[in-house]
């Protein structure tokens, strides 16, 4: 079907082989004259809605600077998606790169992602897209009712951590979030979705992208990176810097970046042991970040409220 397509569609032939996803369908295409793409489809409802973003966010960074991100190759008739009765979905360049997870992320290299992302959000601030305010469970509004998946985690003292980060999330950081700057985000620069290219730093998959507090991408990029237990902020002081280079911390960004970093990571833990019980045989791959988001969450949970906010201020500029 991704060939009908293709050649439907955008004119193109070439070989197609399907990657891991978990929603969307992702095939990687070789055309015959070497070049590769992207080529995303769905068959589910709201994965028209979703892709009506993703074009319209991929379009919207054209012409960018300060990182990376693919291009929209438009169909044969100039649209940014192709939509039919029964599927929808659109095709891309595909980047080459080393994906963070896989590189020696050296204090340099984190500080240059961190300035990355936050040209990023520069670029995103002024876009108004379609379907932005879409449901997503990653949403942080979605946050408060997730400890309805505590059931789902082994007992112990990851349970606990995460209990007490979204026990914090939901008294404490929620009801502040209104007076943080508002925008649309990427809502997942993890370290799958971050290349290391020879342009620069990279992003990729905005699937979960949505309209959310700006300061959103920072906490989940640095919450990815915490794995020094020496270091208060364990190892992501030098992300957050290069961050706030760009885009500076105002004084409340400051004193919730560390709770939405736990929360994220508990946000993280509970959906994916939960979706991994759902669908086990793609279970490795929903699960690739937990055990990153376990020891994260470990070390930053010795931080106090105080303790957490006066790391972060040591680490901006």
């Amino acid at each position: 079907m991704s060939g009908e397509l293709l050649l439907r569609r955008y004119g193109l032939t070439g070989t197609i082989m399907v990657l891991s996803s978990e929603v969307e369908c992702t095939a990687d295409v070789t055309l015959v004259n070497g070049d590769r793409l992207i080529l995303k489809t769905s068959s589910r409802p709201e994965g028209r809605d979703s892709f009506r973003f993703q074009v319209a966010a991929l379009a919207g960074l054209e012409g960018a600077s300060g990182f990376a991100a693919p291009h929209i190759v438009r169909t044969s008739g100039g649209a940014l998606m192709f939509e039919e009765e029964e599927i929808c979905g659109y095709l891309q360049t595909r980047l080459s790169g080393l994906p963070l997870h896989q590189a020696n992320a050296t204090p340099d290299v984190l500080y240059r992602v961190g300035r990355a992302l936050g040209r990023l959000g520069l670029a995103l601030e002024p876009l108004k897209l379609p379907a932005m305010h879409r449901p997503i469970l990653w949403h942080v509004g979605c946050w408060p009712r997730l400890m309805e998946l505590a059931e789902h985690l082994p007992a112990g003292s990851v349970a606990d951590s995460v209990r007490l980060a979204m026990g914090d999330y939901v008294e404490r950081i929620e009801p502040q979030l209104c007076h943080v700057t508002w925008q649309v985000t990427h809502n997942d620069p993890s370290p799958f979705n971050t290349l290391l290219t020879e342009n620069g730093v990279a992003f990729i998959d905005f699937g979960d992208g949505c309209w959310g507090p700006r300061i959103q991408d920072l906490a989940i990029a640095a919450s990815h990176v915490v794995t020094d237990p020496s270091l208060a902020l364990g190892g992501a002081e030098n992300l957050i810097a290069g961050y706030a280079s760009v885009l500076p911390l105002s004084t409340l960004e400051a004193r919730l970046l560390v709770g939405l970093m736990k929360a994220r990571q508990s946000a993280l833990i509970l959906i994916n042991h939960w979706r991994a019980g759902l669908f086990p045989a793609e279970a490795a791959y929903i699960k690739k970040n937990v055990a990153r988001a376990e020891r994260g969450l470990a070390i930053l949970s010795a931080l106090g409220i105080e303790e957490a906010e006066m790391a972060v201020r040591r680490a901006v500029p």
